[in-house]
């Protein structure tokens, strides 16, 4: 297999970026290497960090590929990050640069180095900083081998590559901010199998419906919050999206009526992974396993495994839900935090954190984070569930779902609600809504109570951190 700089080298008029600020694979090279060459003349050396805080396009492409051809740790942070939240991060990782706009810039970087490859190419990787529930944001690092990124190919085939089913050749539309790991990890493995990149700044459905069609895009990722958002563009129909093969989705989970809506409209090119930062990917799953068996996230791949741990410590039965374990992944540590790192393992094996089960065929069925459940009248309430359910309304926006303490029940469920455009909120929708969950959640699972907000605090990859709702919730 010919990986991203043997390509660039054999082919170097193939398109590398799409759009206005187009770039061919072997104009990209020169770039990598220029960065490659300007990051080692200041004093960078393998094993080093470097920080960067740059949003999605040719440079953030760059500094992705220059640092993983010289044993670098690169540090990829959010560009919407405060001054303080990035200065505390560069300082935990010890960063050796910081390339960012008001700092050092590519252009800068590159400028005036020899387009060819740098003298010691070593394999890098990236280190993203997870806050995880609890505390300041901690750097998901893990060794670096002695092996050229050529020497690594096969590996990450063997390991997970092969499952995703890409071809030589293709294009691939980036939906979220590199800065998050499987955005960033989806678009190195695109440049990998040769294929050319589409990058917006940011997500918008519409826009980026038109740009499948116009780019003839083949494979994305994405996250169940803009399948909605795309569902809910009038004219949809209206696109060729024909050209898809591969939509993958993750990082949260998919409201079942979501996603079937979605594999009605695209056909069965929908497919889902489950994983972390941390573990990486650990399942896949097609449309048509998926139709089998809705709701669930796939079984283990090749080489990794699922454990299912009860409250009493125990391994639990099929059916029977319990904290994930994922065996077989590759080890990591959180940098500078051992305790932490001890706190999610269980001898080998590392827990994300999220509530589920397996079925008698090893299919892994989750149900929510840990930190996110509600336990009302001693009843496990899953708030992932309630939310689902309340946006299969057309009258629902988005929504996030969370567990308010009550003197009697412990807690009661509290829906926050935003409202389709054109819709109000009020006593009206409000019991609408109680009548739309009658005949799909029991009883004790209805929110004792709805509140309108305009709109809900979700990352740029839709992850919904019900924690900060809580919080702000509480506090208000």
């Amino acid at each position: 297999m010919r990986g991203f700089y043997e390509i660039a080298a054999e082919d170097p008029e193939r398109p590398a970026l799409l759009g206005d600020a187009g770039m061919t694979y072997g104009a990209l090279l020169d770039r990598v290497n220029q960065a490659a060459n300007g990051l080692t003349s200041r004093g960078v050396r393998p094993g080093d960090s470097v920080v960067t805080v740059l949003k999605n396009g040719a440079d953030a492409l760059t500094m992705m590929l220059a640092t993983y051809q010289i044993g670098v740790y690169l540090v990829p942070v959010n560009w919407h990050f405060t001054a303080e939240e990035i200065g505390y991060i560069v300082a935990d990782c010890g960063a050796e640069l910081v390339i960012a706009p008001d700092a050092l810039t590519v252009a800068e970087l590159v400028a005036e180095q020899p387009t060819g490859p740098p003298g010691h190419r070593r394999a890098g990787s990236m280190m993203l900083y997870t806050s995880g529930t609890t505390g300041r944001p901690k750097g998901v690092r893990r060794r670096l081998l002695d092996l050229t990124p050529e020497e690594l190919y096969p590996i990450l085939m063997r390991k997970s590559w092969r499952h995703f089913g890409l071809p030589m050749g293709g294009v691939h539309l980036v939906c979220s901010q590199l800065y998050h790991s499987a955005p960033y990890g989806q678009a190195m493995m695109a440049l990998q199998f040769g294929h050319s990149i589409v990058a917006p700044e940011r997500f918008e459905a519409a826009a980026a419906l038109e740009l499948i069609q116009r780019h003839r895009v083949t494979n994305a990722f994405m996250v169940p919050t803009m399948f909605h958002r795309m569902l809910a563009v009038p004219d949809r129909e209206s696109y060729d999206l024909s050209s898809l093969t591969h939509l993958y989705h993750g990082a949260a989970p998919c409201p079942p009526a979501t996603k079937q809506a979605m594999i009605d409209w695209l056909g069965p090119v929908v497919w889902e992974y489950y994983g972390s930062t941390e573990a990486a990917v650990a399942t896949m799953v097609s449309s048509q396993e998926w139709l089998e068996r809705p709701g669930t996230v796939g079984r283990a791949l090749d080489g990794m495994s699922f454990t299912i741990v009860g409250d009493d410590g125990e391994e639990a039965a099929p059916g029977r839900p319990g904290l994930v374990y994922i065996g077989g992944i590759n080890r990591f540590e959180y940098h500078g935090d051992p305790d932490k790192t001890a706190s999610a393992m269980r001898g080998r094996d590392y827990t994300p954190g999220d509530i589920g089960y397996l079925d008698d065929d090893g299919y892994l069925f989750l149900l929510d984070r840990r930190t996110d459940l509600i336990i009302s009248g001693g009843v496990n309430i899953y708030p992932a569930e309630i939310e689902a359910a309340l946006l299969e309304h057309p009258s629902v926006a988005d929504v996030a779902v969370i567990g308010v303490p009550d003197p009697e029940w412990g807690h009661k469920v509290v829906a926050l609600v935003q409202p389709a455009a054109g819709v109000r909120g009020g006593e009206e929708l409000t019991a609408e809504l109680l009548r739309h969950c009658a005949p799909r959640l029991a009883r004790l699972k209805h929110p004792r109570l709805i509140e309108y907000r305009e709109t809900l605090p979700r990352t740029p990859t839709g992850k919904l951190s019900r924690r900060n709702v809580r919080e702000t919730y509480l506090s208000g």
